[in-house]
């Protein structure tokens, strides 16, 4: 074997795999498409959660929708040096509570720290759904573009 090089996995923008459709998420996705991200919260005892459910996961009360602010912390992360570009994936906590699996987008994934604060991106699925991503806030300085696609 040559090394890990000729074990890359190709992914970019596009490449990432649809979400499955579901009419519970249905609301989500439609509001990812017009480049806002949606929580779920519950009625009852009012903690936001992660993925979206029409359920509460911690006392089973209904949940309506919210408006999220796309800010969050690293709380976790990995790099995949065998995707190519190298991929990063990292549980990041939201403002609103709620800790998520996702990506790192547009960074440069080894100068990551816990801690660190991230903005919401999407990128694109194969479908064209807008999958929630994550980058880095640039430190001092204006908030990051958008990811263009």
């Amino acid at each position: 074997m040559s090394g890990v090089s000729s074990t890359r996995i190709p992914l970019r923008d596009g490449d990432w795999p649809d979400p499955p459709a579901s009419p519970e998420a249905a609301p989500f996705w439609a509001a990812a498409r017009e480049g806002r991200f949606l929580l779920r919260r519950c009625t009852a005892c009012g903690k936001a959660h992660w993925y979206p459910r029409t359920l509460c996961p911690f006392c089973l009360g209904e949940t309506a929708w919210e408006e999220a602010s796309g800010e969050g912390t690293i709380y976790s992360v990995t790099v995949l040096p065998r995707e190519d570009p190298v991929r990063t994936v990292a549980y990041v906590t939201l403002a609103e509570g709620p800790t998520m699996l996702t990506s790192v987008v547009a960074c440069d994934p080894h100068a990551l720290a816990i801690g660190q604060p991230v903005r919401l991106v999407f990128a694109r699925s194969r479908n064209g759904t807008p999958v929630p991503c994550f980058r880095p806030v640039a430190a001092g300085g204006p908030p990051e573009p958008a990811l263009s696609w």
